[in-house]
C-alpha cells in the first residue's frame, strides 16, 4: 500500500477511536482524565479575599477579583495551615511617628490630614488599620535638630527636673497623636529615647557618651515625668525601650548603654521608679540588632532586673532574623518585638518589597515577634528633616509635599499585615518554604490570614490548605499576597 493511503487509513482509525472514547466517557471528568485538556469544575464557591502587590507596582495592595480557585489535586507545593498549634499573640503592625513625620502631617490642611490619618489608622474595610506606633522621647535623628525635655546651658544641672518640659512635642507630635487617637483610641504607642539630656552624660554631648552613674535616679524620674506628661495630654505610653540602639555611638542623638548598665538601671532605678509612681508602662530591653543576642539575654538573666522587663526589641541592620528565637528560647516567658527597619531612598521597590516581607513580615513574626514596625512614617522628597549626622536616606512610608501624598514601599509592606492581622490575632502553624515564605494567623473574629511571598525569580503556582476551604493560586516572581478566609 502506498504511503499516502497508509496515512488516510491511520487517520480514519484514529478518528474512530477518538469518537469511541468520547461516547464511552461517563462525564466531562472522564474526558479530562483521558486527554488532560479540560479543566475540572470548581467543587465549591471560593470565599477567600486576596490582596496583591507586584514588584513592578502594577498591583499595589489591591483586592483581586480573580486568581484563586477551589483546590483540585495537583503536584504544586501546598502551604498547610492549622490553628491546632498557636504561637505568640500579636500586638500590631505600624511605623515610627518621628518628629519629622509629625511635622509634615501637621502642616497638611485639616481635610487632607484627616483623610490621610483615617486611611492609615481607622480599623475598617476601607483602610489599612495601623495598630502600633513608636515615638521618640525627645528627638530622634529624624527631627530638625536634637533636643531633650531638659536641655540646659553648659555647666548647668537640674537634678530635680524642675525645668522638664515636653513643649517641643506640643508643636507637631502631640497634635497629630491626638488626632490619631480620636480615630483609633486603641492604638498602641511605644517610646524610646535616642539620648539622655547632654548634661547627664559622660561627654556632655548629644552624640555618643554614656549616662553618668550619679544621674541614674534623675534619669529614671525623667521617664516618669515623660509618661505622666503625655498622660496629661490624653496619650498613653504603653511601653518604653530605655535606649534606642544602645550600641550605636555615632548617630545624632545617640547614647551608649552596655548590657550590665541597662540591667542596673532597670533593676535599681527605672523599675522601682515606675512602681513608686504606679506606672504600668512596660519596659522592653535592648532595641538593637540580633547580632548581639548576648545583650538582651544578659539583661534578662539578671534576676533582679528580670521581673521589671516585658521583653526585648530588635532592629535588623546586622545579624540574622532567626536569632530572635535564641532570645525567646533563653527566656520564653518574655516577649519579642521588632521595632525598626528603614528602607533606603535609592533601593528598588522590588528588592525592598521582597526583603522586608521575607525578613520582617514573615521572618520576625515566625521568630516570635509581636510587632513589625517600619522606620519611618513620613518624610519629604529630600528625606528631610534630619539632624546634622542623622539619616539622610531614610525613605518614609509616605512622601509628603504639602497636601500631596505618595505611598512608598513600606506603606504596602505594613498594609499586607495591618489591615487584617489586628491586635489579639495569634500566629498559627504553617509549613515553611524558602521559595514561598509565609506566615499564618487566626484573628479575634476567627478569620484565617495567610501572607505569602514568592521569593523566586519565576511565577509560582501553589496551594493553601485551610480547613475545609483549600485553594489553588499563584504569585508572580517577587509578588506578595495576603489571603483572608
Amino acid at each position: 500500500m502506498k504511503k499516502e493511503n497508509l496515512k488516510i487509513v491511520y487517520r480514519s482509525v484514529s478518528l474512530i477511536m477518538l469518537v469511541g472514547i468520547l461516547f464511552s466517557c461517563q462525564s466531562c471528568q472522564d474526558i479530562d482524565n483521558e486527554f488532560n485538556t479540560i479543566p475540572p469544575p470548581m467543587s465549591e464557591t471560593v470565599n477567600v479575599n486576596f490582596y496583591l502587590t507586584r514588584p513592578d507596582q502594577s498591583a499595589l495592595f489591591s483586592k483581586q477579583q480573580s486568581g484563586i480557585s477551589a483546590f483540585n489535586e495537583n503536584s504544586n507545593f501546598s502551604i498547610n495551615v492549622s490553628d491546632g498549634t498557636m504561637y505568640q499573640e500579636m500586638s500590631g503592625f505600624g511605623f515610627s511617628l518621628t518628629g519629622g513625620s509629625a511635622l509634615h502631617i501637621n502642616n497638611m490642611s485639616s481635610s487632607a490630614r484627616n483623610t490621610l490619618l483615617n486611611e492609615l489608622f481607622k480599623w475598617d474595610e476601607n483602610n489599612i488599620g495601623v495598630s502600633y506606633l513608636r515615638v521618640s522621647i525627645g528627638s530622634s535623628d529624624l527631627d530638625i535638630e536634637p533636643f531633650s525635655y531638659n536641655d540646659l546651658s553648659s555647666g548647668e544641672t537640674d537634678i530635680d527636673l524642675d525645668r522638664f518640659s515636653i513643649n517641643k512635642d506640643r508643636v507637631n507630635l502631640i497634635p497629630v497623636l491626638k488626632e490619631i487617637l480620636a480615630i483609633n483610641p486603641n492604638i498602641t504607642i511605644a517610646a524610646s529615647p535616642w539620648s539622655a539630656p547632654a548634661w547627664m552624660k559622660t561627654n556632655q554631648s548629644t552624640i555618643g557618651g554614656s549616662l553618668k552613674t550619679e544621674y541614674n535616679e534623675t534619669y529614671a524620674n525623667y521617664f516618669v515625668k515623660y509618661i505622666e506628661a503625655m498622660a496629661a495630654e490624653g496619650i498613653t505610653i504603653n511601653a518604653i525601650i530605655p535606649q534606642n540602639e544602645p550600641l550605636n555611638e555615632t548617630n545624632n542623638p545617640s547614647m551608649v548603654m552596655q548590657p550590665t548598665e541597662q540591667a542596673n538601671f532597670i533593676k535599681n532605678y527605672l523599675g522601682p521608679a515606675f512602681q513608686t509612681a504606679n506606672i504600668t508602662t512596660k519596659i522592653i530591653a535592648y532595641g538593637h540588632n540580633p547580632d548581639r543576642t548576648d545583650f538582651p539575654i544578659t539583661v534578662l538573666n539578671d534576676n533582679e532586673a528580670n521581673p521589671f522587663i516585658d521583653g526585648s526589641a530588635f532592629h535588623l541592620y546586622a545579624g540574622r532574623i532567626d536569632n530572635l528565637s535564641l532570645v525567646h528560647n533563653a527566656h520564653p516567658d518574655k516577649n519579642i518585638y521588632f521595632s525598626e527597619q528603614w528602607v533606603g531612598a535609592f533601593e528598588e521597590f522590588s528588592e525592598s518589597l521582597k526583603w522586608h516581607t521575607r525578613e520582617l513580615l514573615v521572618g520576625a513574626t515566625r521568630n516570635w515577634s509581636k510587632t513589625v514596625l517600619e522606620w519611618n512614617l513620613a518624610a519629604d522628597a529630600n528625606q528631610d528633616p534630619h539632624t546634622n549626622g542623622g539619616c539622610t536616606e531614610c525613605l518614609g512610608a509616605l512622601t509628603i509635599e504639602g497636601n500631596n501624598v505618595t505611598k512608598n514601599v513600606a506603606y504596602y509592606i505594613i498594609a499586607h499585615a495591618s489591615k487584617y492581622v489586628r491586635p489579639g490575632s495569634v500566629r498559627i502553624e504553617s509549613n515553611f518554604s524558602t521559595e514561598l515564605p509565609n506566615v499564618a494567623y487566626k484573628t479575634p473574629d476567627d478569620s484565617i490570614v495567610v501572607i505569602v511571598l514568592n521569593n523566586t525569580g519565576t511565577r509560582k503556582d501553589f496551594n493553601i490548605k485551610v480547613g475545609d476551604q483549600p485553594i489553588s493560586t499563584a504569585l508572580d516572581a517577587g509578588a506578595v499576597g495576603t489571603f483572608i478566609w
